[in-house]
């Protein structure tokens, strides 16, 4: 009796193993758990296996199923509403991806997918294909929209989400155009949320205006996901895939995917997409300032200051809103070629903490317009100050 009780354990206990070799290996716990079963009291060993199988069926073999359900049924619903974009200029070819936005034909997309496009193709998933026409352009978010004259029972617009409410972790997808495979989908996560990049709208220096309230992300993009949405799991656009970080380029010589993706957030959309409906541009609020975020240690030393948190002045427009209201710019010589002590170091924005520029930037694009006042929090000298700045527009681009 013994003998054929200590068989069945074996048996039992080989099989227990083989289920756990079969199921997420990643999970830190089911790898712990991989480790070989000492032997134990045969009382015991006749329960324990059972109980182990029941936890691994309940717990975790549904929530994947879930999830997997979830993402399939959200393709389903969403895929629809997303297109492909062939682009033709003089300069030859390209390829983007947007979504529809209404019933009544409106496309939204990147700029820099339609830039110079002398005609446009839009390419549903059902296979339908027309000319579209760009009717709103802008540079700042980098976002366009483009009309399409089809039947609306063709047209499946997707819902804009809340960009505020994203979490960094949250679950996030992508669907779009990849190097031309149209209806790609992609998982990840949201990495960070308020990045920076530069805009495409150029200053009459030749610099570049900042465009703010980015989203970061590790779900893959590469080149043709411009303009797609980047979705929640309740398949809401809560972001329109934008750029991607590049280390190096692929054999065929494209750029490479490094994990970093960047999308613009959806509640700047919501800014700016009634004006590019009709044909028009957003004016976004201007402060007139340059100025370095993320300062470390040494920097802050080299500038005098008490603190490597908030934005510092390195330039003032003469004349723009900032100037006259007093904010200063640093100038005087230090040990870094190009860095000036005696600026501003901005470190609060309306009442509000601000540990870099990006805070200040994302906050003014999204609650304030030209003409609206803004109150800075300066240290200047080691005091603190408030500044009342009238904000203003920003000048006319250059391209």
């Amino acid at each position: 009796m013994k003998s054929r009780k200590f068989r069945l354990w074996l048996i039992l206990s080989v099989l227990i193993l083989a289920m756990m070799a079969c199921s997420i290996p990643s999970l830190p716990f089911f790898t712990r758990q991989m480790e070989p079963t000492p032997i134990v009291p045969e009382e015991v060993v006749e329960v324990r296996p059972e109980t182990e199988v029941t936890q691994m069926t309940e717990v975790l073999i549904p929530n994947k199923v879930l999830l997997e359900d979830a993402l399939v049924n959200l393709y389903d619903q969403v895929s629809p509403g997303v297109v492909s974009i062939q682009v033709y200029s003089q300069f030859g070819g390209g390829l983007g991806s947007g979504f529809v936005i209404d019933k009544e034909g409106h496309i939204v997309t990147n700029y820099h997918v339609v830039d110079g496009a002398e005609e446009v193709e839009v390419h549903f998933q059902s296979g339908l294909k027309v000319f579209g026409e760009v009717i709103g352009e802008d540079l700042d978010s980098d976002l366009a929209v483009i009309q399409v004259n089809v039947d609306p029972d063709e047209l499946y617009p997707l819902t804009l989400g809340d960009s505020d409410r994203v979490l960094v972790g949250q679950t996030v997808i992508a669907i779009g155009n990849p190097y031309g495979l149209s209806g790609t989908m992609t998982t990840g996560i949201v990495s960070a949320r308020g990045r920076t990049l530069e805009s495409i709208r150029q200053t009459e220096s030749g610099s570049y205006f900042s465009a703010g309230d980015l989203i970061q992300t590790d779900a893959t993009i590469n080149p043709g996901n411009s303009g797609g949405p980047l979705l929640n799991l309740n398949g809401e656009v809560v972001g329109i895939n934008r750029a991607i970080q590049t280390s190096g380029s692929t054999l065929e010589g494209g750029a490479a995917n490094t994990g970093i993706g960047f999308a613009v957030s959806s509640n700047i959309l919501k800014l700016v997409l009634p004006a590019l409906k009709e044909g028009g541009t957003y004016n976004y609020p201007y402060l007139g300032l340059s100025a370095l975020s993320s300062l470390s240690l040494t920097q802050a030393e080299f500038l005098g200051l008490s603190q490597a948190t908030g934005a510092y002045v390195a330039e003032i427009v003469p004349g723009g809103p900032a100037d006259q209201a007093g904010i200063r710019a640093g100038n005087q010589p230090t040990q870094v070629q190009g860095m000036f002590a005696g600026g501003d170091l901005i470190i609060g924005v309306d009442g509000r903490e601000m540990l870099q520029f990006s805070d200040m930037l994302s906050y003014m694009m999204l609650n304030k317009k030209p003409g609206d006042e803004i109150t800075l929090t300066v240290l200047r000298d080691g005091e603190e100050m408030d500044f009342t700045v009238v904000l203003g527009e920003r000048p006319a681009s250059v391209r």
